[in-house]
């Protein structure tokens, strides 16, 4: 009678450039796999030992040295166990994205990634060459086969270890998230582990890194393609499986985990993204502008559930124009969340800044610049608080204003991360009705009132720009789905709304370039997925 071959799948968050620490967190689970979970195999993600996406740290001098240096320490630290895990490595003075399979101290196999994926947010064929065979090793009498990511979204590669005739697929991951991206993931695999006629381990990280959020939901599933085993979204964990080699079947050992609603999604990719961003950078907290208004109030729910309501302090800073309504809002949620809370009124900097001004704008009637100059005077207090306290500060400007150029240079756009960046309006709203199911925090009137700005007597977002539901349908079509002026009326919108919001997105590039990143949660983010030129003379209207 055979023995099951136990597998422990190891979701883990990983940080980019820290091969040491890496290397002490793969030894530590190896040797939990085998002593605790009594495991055979334990399976680590893509580029396990230098974090993914490494970028140009893959170009310094030093990787191969450190990167040998800690394939030397597994071997030595680690028995009793085989382990399979990603890392960058050199042969032949090129430089491959690998997998290694260690046993007992010796590199018994390595396989080098086919597909290198260099769209959207990806660049590997910067980096990178190609491997072009497939690798199959053996263990206890199981003919096993490797895959990196982007291998198994392309057949050619699984129809590699078709024809070697493995009977398990290990396929190492670090595939970041985006809205539905889970069960597209799901779907692929399916049809790779029916291409290949084996069951396939499909471990993914888990973790932030910068503006790409890798959200796990590793999966187990059989060689029909049913999914047997999905782990945690947006969290670590270790998950054990165990396969039959008599039968060439694959059995979870724990129950699947459930899967969350879309709007809980989205929202464990901020919490987790604002975490990490934070964490892994060493701030001691986060300081925000509390307006009263939508945009900051999910921002700063966000910012307590990520690092705890010790860590979050927000600052309310009203002007002449600002409403009573959104002073006591400010107030309302900063009670609900138990986080630190101050009142700082602008209008003395304002005025001062005007006295200051007053020679350089004499014969000037009020505009935007007036309107700005309030934004400016909040970015200094806050930037200010963060200098003082080593927080960090949050802005709270959303998808939609991001587009269109609705913020203000070094104003609103002050600080070092954005919760929202990659939230549209509307969906802003979507997500704090959400968070409100968990515990009332954001005030009901915040979700129900016009959205403004408050920078002018009376002002509301729609004075200049079309309803939200009209303008991220809009933005979807250009920025998302890179439709012309034309298609996108052609979908019934008005010529001018649509001509109007594109030559907005256009010449507001520039403000974007400089703004704080944020979490990508949709197919295009602003940042690494939309790179367009600033200067250009290309028209949106074609």
């Amino acid at each position: 009678m055979s023995t099951p071959i136990r597998v422990l799948m190891a979701q883990l968050n990983l940080l980019v450039g820290d091969i040491p620490g890496n290397t002490g967190r793969i030894i530590e689970t190896a040797l939990e796999a085998r002593d605790r979970h009594q495991a055979d195999l334990v399976l680590f993600p893509e580029l396990a030992l230098s974090g993914y996406p490494p970028e140009d740290l893959l170009l310094r001098p030093s990787l191969e040295l450190r990167i040998e240096q800690a394939l030397e320490r597994i071997k030595q630290e680690v028995s009793g166990v085989t382990l399979v895990l990603g890392y960058p490595r050199y042969r032949d003075g090129a430089l491959y994205n690998m997998a290694g399979v260690i046993r007992d101290g010796e590199l018994i196999c390595e396989y080098a990634k086919q597909c290198l994926p260099n769209y959207q947010v990806f660049d590997e064929q910067r980096y990178f060459v190609a491997g072009d065979q497939p690798c199959v090793f053996e263990h206890q009498g199981a003919r096993i086969g490797l895959s990196i990511c982007e291998d198994i979204w392309h057949s050619a590669p699984t129809e590699q270890l078709a024809d070697a005739g493995v009977d398990l697929v290990l396929s190492l991951n670090a595939s970041p998230y985006h809205i539905g991206k889970a069960t597209q993931r799901a779907e692929v695999v399916a049809q790779r582990a029916r291409q290949v006629g084996a069951p396939v381990v499909y471990l993914n990280q888990t973790g932030a890194q910068d503006e790409l959020v890798f959200d796990g939901n590793s999966l187990l599933l059989s060689a029909e393609g049913e999914t047997l085993f999905r782990g945690a979204h947006c969290d670590e964990g270790l998950y054990l499986a165990s396969f039959d080699t008599a039968s060439g079947k694959l059995a979870s050992e724990q129950a699947s985990i459930e899967e969350p609603t879309a709007d809980a999604s989205v929202y464990q990719a901020l919490v987790m993204g604002v975490r990490d961003y934070v964490n892994k950078n060493g701030f001691k907290g986060v300081v925000l502008g509390l307006s009263g208004g939508i945009d900051s109030a999910l921002s700063v729910a966000v910012a307590v559930d990520a690092l705890g309501a010790d860590r979050v302090e927000a600052v309310m800073m009203p002007f002449r124009y600002t409403s009573s309504m959104s002073v006591e809002d400010a107030e309302a949620e900063a009670r609900a969340l138990g986080i630190a809370y101050d009142v700082i009124s602008i209008e003395p900097l304002y005025d001062s800044f005007m006295q200051q001004l007053q020679g350089q704008l004499a014969g000037y009637a009020p505009d935007t610049t007036e309107e700005n100059l309030q934004a400016r005077c909040r970015g200094v207090l806050l930037m200010a608080i963060s200098n003082k306290k080593g927080y960090l500060v949050l802005t709270t400007g959303n998808k939609s204003e991001m587009a269109v150029g609705y913020s203000t240079l070094y104003g609103d756009m002050a600080g070092g991360f954005d919760v929202l960046k990659d939230i549209p309006k509307t969906l802003v709203y979507q997500l704090s009705r959400y968070r409100n199911t968990l515990s009332p925090v954001i005030p009901q009137r915040v979700i129900d009132r016009p959205p403004s700005a408050e920078l002018a007597p009376d002002q509301t977002d729609q004075d200049s720009l079309p309803d939200y539901d009209v303008l991220d349908r809009i933005l979807e079509l250009y920025v998302e789905r890179d439709y012309s002026a034309q298609a996108i009326i052609d979908e019934g919108f008005e010529p001018a709304d649509v001509n109007r919001v594109l030559r907005l997105v256009d010449i507001n590039e520039y403000k974007r370039r400089q703004a704080p990143i944020g979490p990508r949660v949709t197919q295009r983010g602003f940042g690494r997925d939309r790179r367009y030129p600033i200067t250009s003379g290309w028209k949106a209207g074609i």
